[in-house]
């Protein structure tokens, strides 16, 4: 079978501090090149070469560095993004498989912008037209779990992208959507030498504490408030007790959420005491030495849209590394994690079952979890769970359907970004606003 060249975008930098899909982008490219001649494309100022693959630099809001990667490839795999990018690829005549894993509209709602309600009107509407735009000119699509592949296929119905041709060729329209989860390294972890949890903070907690750690990053949608007040109640009966934030993004809706979140940890007298914040992300290759130095994890939403499709990326590595996980019930791996035996699920908001579900989960130990855990984490590895989308690339995909035209909304909030972009390039804010 004749190698085919495929051209896999990043809209993250793919440098030392990889975020969620910045990571997905590498490793899903790892796998490609088993079978294709892969070329990265990362924002920022990559290296020439990343993993072993060729990649270019460019930017998200100007892309016209990407011009000529484009011509030397057959198929495209990237995430929605901003009018330019989007005309861009819709120009290129390429086989386009778009990655929706991110229900980046939900984000929208859940409070991404912020909290004045035009500019999240706004940013919802960008959001949506993203995804439509991708439904509307994509070959193939890939999403994180069978929930978001049904939110996916009703969008589908909706904008008139599932025909009779189409379904008869397929009547599970798999061949176009299918699901790729977050996946795991194939190897297991090993510490790499670099401080932990417990180094990370001097002397405030020492070997013998017990550490709970929130191994993601902190957003508007997540409920830190709740696992803050179920620790505040815990330490008073096991006060070695100490909660640990491992990853500090710097968007700005992230940066908010941990304000807030050190506001409560202040107001209760644990911040620094009970409640730490880490100030800087962890690189990708260093998240071992934390996840291996915890006791448990922690993880808490509140109980919305954004939860119920979001597939929390961050739980598998608690599965990799061995660490048992409390986290709010809804969603996938909400559900896995109480069928599976990996630690403990509790409602949204329930602060005193929180506190009861962490002493549990410590009270029986790693232990307890270890062969559960190491049997469900080799359900994700990364070239296991890439295969719909290996098949997907190798394939003769079926013709794009267009729907009819954009609507007239859509339009217009295109033509604003488009002039909106010039003057912002004009006072040097090439690259705002950022997703």
């Amino acid at each position: 079978m004749t190698r085919r060249r495929v051209l896999v975008v990043s809209h993250e930098p793919l440098e030392a501090l990889l975020t969620g899909t910045s990571i997905r982008a590498l490793e899903l490219a790892r796998v490609l090149s088993a079978h294709s001649d892969v070329t990265l494309a990362a924002a920022g100022k990559p290296p020439a070469r990343v993993a072993g693959m060729p990649c270019v630099a460019f930017s998200p809001q100007a892309p016209a560095a990407l011009e000529e990667p484009l011509r030397a490839t057959d198929v495209v795999l990237a995430l929605p993004h901003w009018p330019p990018f989007m005309r861009m690829l819709r120009r290129s005549g390429k086989e386009l498989i778009f990655d929706l894993y991110v229900p980046q509209p939900l984000e929208m709602l859940a409070g991404f912008p912020g909290q004045r309600p035009g500019l999240r009107r706004l940013m919802t509407g960008y959001a949506i037209d993203r995804l439509l735009e991708a439904l509307r000119i994509g070959h193939g699509f890939i999403c994180a779990s069978e929930k978001q592949r049904d939110l996916l296929l009703g969008a589908m119905l909706a904008e008139r992208l599932i025909d009779d041709a189409r379904h008869r060729a397929d009547p599970t329209l798999r061949s176009v959507l299918d699901v790729v989860t977050f996946g795991l390294p194939d190897e297991p972890p090993r510490a790499s030498g670099g401080d932990g949890a417990r180094g990370s903070f001097g002397e405030a907690i020492g070997r013998e504490d017990q550490v709970i750690l929130w191994n993601g990053g902190l957003w508007p949608w997540l409920d830190a408030e709740t696992a803050i007040r179920a620790v505040g109640r815990l330490v008073e009966r096991r006060p070695r007790v100490r909660l640990v934030f491992m990853g500090a993004a710097r968007q700005v809706p992230a940066e908010r959420a941990a304000e807030r979140a050190r506001a409560v940890a202040a107001e209760l007298g644990l911040l620094d005491r009970v409640v730490f914040f880490n100030s800087s992300w962890v690189p990708y290759e260093r998240r071992a030495d934390w996840l291996l130095d915890a006791d448990c994890a922690l993880s808490t939403h509140s109980d919305h849209l954004e939860t119920r499709f979001a597939f929390r990326t961050r739980l598998l590595d608690c599965f990799w590394t061995g660490l048992p996980v409390v986290c709010t019930g809804s969603g996938d791996l909400g559900a896995l994690v109480e069928r599976e035996g990996l630690g403990a699920v509790v409602a949204p908001g329930d602060v005193e079952g929180t506190a009861d579900a962490l002493e549990r989960v410590l009270d029986n130990g790693r232990g307890h979890y270890a062969e559960a855990l190491a049997r469900v984490a080799l359900r994700f590895s990364w070239p296991s769970v890439a295969q719909p989308l290996v098949r997907m690339v190798q394939a003769e995909v079926a013709p794009r359907v267009l729907s009819c035209r954009p609507r007239a909304g859509r339009t217009a909030r295109t033509g604003s970004y488009l002039v909106g972009r010039r003057a912002l390039d004009l006072v040097g804010l090439s690259d705002w606003p950022r997703l």
